[in-house]
């Protein structure tokens, strides 16, 4: 449930409609408008906002029905994750179900459940806002990184925690490589959900939109205007050339810290399990480059950048799965 809600958070934001939802009560944002009279009313509550006044303009109720619904239904998904988690956490602990060890755990993740729930309207906000002259409203891409961080996070840490319940452990035989393929793993891990919140900044400057070509920018390795802001480290973040270059160099060192990953494994014993997680992962990140290269050469179409999202969060599912596989085993 929480990869789906990656996934349609990310096809909320290519179809323009984050947006559209202008305020936010817990329990009110439940039920969308029923009546024409009621639409209507949602719909002039809109036009009082800068994305109506500065994008949306020619829009019509029926089209503005669309993009309502798609965040609408964003946040509903969010507050079923929050139920569907909850309710039986607190069933399981009542009944004594939940080991000593787990607990924090438990807590951990509702607390995670609840921060970005509360993270998602904060990113809202911020394009509620009027921008300055020259920009289009749009959310902080901070804010929207964060968003989509934490929700790896939670990903990333539920995965894990249940992978340890699913699988039953397998000893793999010492070697001297094999602490090296170790960290090396987590290591892969960790660039692999940097180049996944490098994306987010990406998609809040609409930066895949400055460069649409593959493998220079416009005819130049670097291009000119990659240190154009002042302070410098602005660029970083703040400048869409820059952090386009930066999501490509990222993709590419983790695609090629993939294929490292993978030689090393063969020069290892490992199980059955382990080997077959490698190549996945080496499948995936192929897949990923592929979508990567595609979805900035047509354009950023809806189709492309949602795959390429959800890409990346698979890719990161299969290294968490190889490295869960590779942990100390407890003798």
């Amino acid at each position: 449930m929480v990869a789906g809600a990656v996934v349609l958070g990310g096809v909320t934001r290519l179809t323009e409609s984050g947006l559209s939802m202008t305020n936010w009560h817990l329990i009110k944002g439940m039920k969308p408008p029923r009546s024409e009279e009621e639409w209507q009313q949602e719909f002039e509550r809109y036009k009082q906002f800068p994305e109506y006044k500065y994008v949306h303009r020619e829009i019509t109720l029926k089209e503005f029905k669309f993009i309502f619904l798609m965040e609408w239904g964003h946040r509903m998904w969010g507050r079923t994750i929050g139920i569907a988690y909850i309710l039986p956490a607190i069933y399981f602990w009542r009944k004594g179900w939940i080991s000593k060890a787990l607990k924090p755990k438990i807590l951990l993740f509702g607390s995670l459940l609840v921060f970005q729930g509360l993270l998602g309207w904060y990113m809202v906000k911020s394009g509620l806002d009027e921008p300055a002259k020259t920009d289009m409203p749009r959310v902080s891409q901070y804010r929207l990184a964060s968003h989509l961080g934490s929700a790896f996070l939670l990903y990333a840490l539920m995965f894990w925690q249940g992978l340890s319940h699913v699988l039953k452990p397998i000893q793999i035989t010492e070697s001297k490589l094999l602490p090296v393929v170790r960290r090396f793993a987590h290591g892969t891990v960790g660039l692999v959900f940097a180049t996944a919140l490098s994306g987010a900044f990406v998609a809040g400057l609409d930066a895949g939109l400055v460069y649409n070509s593959f493998p220079k920018m416009a005819n130049r390795w670097i291009p000119q205007d990659i240190l154009t802001f002042d302070p410098k480290w602005k660029n970083f973040f703040e400048n869409s050339t820059t952090v386009q270059f930066d999501h490509r160099l990222l993709g590419i060192t983790s695609a090629l810290a993939v294929v490292s990953l993978w030689a090393l494994t063969r020069r290892i014993p490992l199980p059955k399990r382990a080997n077959l997680a490698a190549n996945c992962m080496l499948g995936m990140v192929a897949l990923q480059v592929t979508l990567g290269i595609c979805t900035l050469l047509y354009y950023v179409p809806t189709s492309l950048a949602a795959s390429h999202q959800f890409g990346s969060l698979s890719l990161l599912t299969i290294a968490l799965w190889f490295s869960h596989e590779l942990r100390r085993i407890p003798k």
